[in-house]
């Protein structure tokens, strides 16, 4: 296959067709969208979902981002040596650190600690050293940078909801005006072929 653009010269913005060899394909496959067309109709479409994407990440309009800590277990450790651990370090009595709110904490049994904070972005390097000095040693952490969703959920389930209700009616509406099935299906006629002898 060769590509009918002449070097230098950009392709029409419109879909461009390459033309395979006929005796190679058949008349009804050698039609192909041309792949710089493709991207350029899906460039717009990522730009958008990465304008969402950064949107919902923006600090809060406190100016504060949340941050979620995994705290895994250490399984070699008994409970009260991990308990031991966190008094010894004075975990317990530290943290958080001044600024810093805990927005949840749980236990997630097999897995271990899960807490969400919520902090200015200048507190980001003391939350980590509070969690280096405090819990290393007997959990091993992960961090992930969080973000509310929970309205946003709501108010896309309700938008949803709205227009699946819509939708339904304007079926129910359609199906009205057509004939309803027999129950005895009509036959239905064989096409007939001529035979080229």
């Amino acid at each position: 296959m060769s590509c009918p653009r002449i070097a230098g010269i950009l392709p029409k913005p419109s879909w461009l067709l390459l033309k395979a060899d006929a005796a190679t394909v058949s008349s009804t496959e050698n039609l192909l969208p041309h792949p710089w067309i493709a991207m350029k109709q899906i460039l717009p479409l990522l730009l958008l979902f990465a304008t969402l994407t950064l949107r919902a990440q923006e600090p809060g309009s406190d100016g504060k981002i949340m941050l979620t800590v995994i705290m895994r277990h250490d399984e070699s450790k008994t409970l009260d040596e991990i308990d031991d651990h966190l008094e010894k370090t004075g975990f317990r009595k530290n943290f958080p650190p001044p600024g810093v709110d805990i927005v949840s904490y749980h236990i997630v049994m097999g897995l271990g600690h899960i807490i969400t904070l919520r902090l200015p972005p200048d507190k980001l390097r003391e939350v980590n050293l509070a969690f280096a000095h405090g819990v290393w040693g007997a959990f091993r952490t992960e961090f992930y940078p969080t973000y509310d969703y929970l309205q946003l959920f709501y108010d896309l389930k309700q938008k949803d909801a709205q227009s699946g209700s819509k939708d339904r009616s304007e079926k129910e509406s359609e199906r009205e005006g057509q004939p309803t099935p027999s129950e005895t299906p009509s036959p239905t006629k064989k096409a007939h072929r001529k035979n080229s002898q």
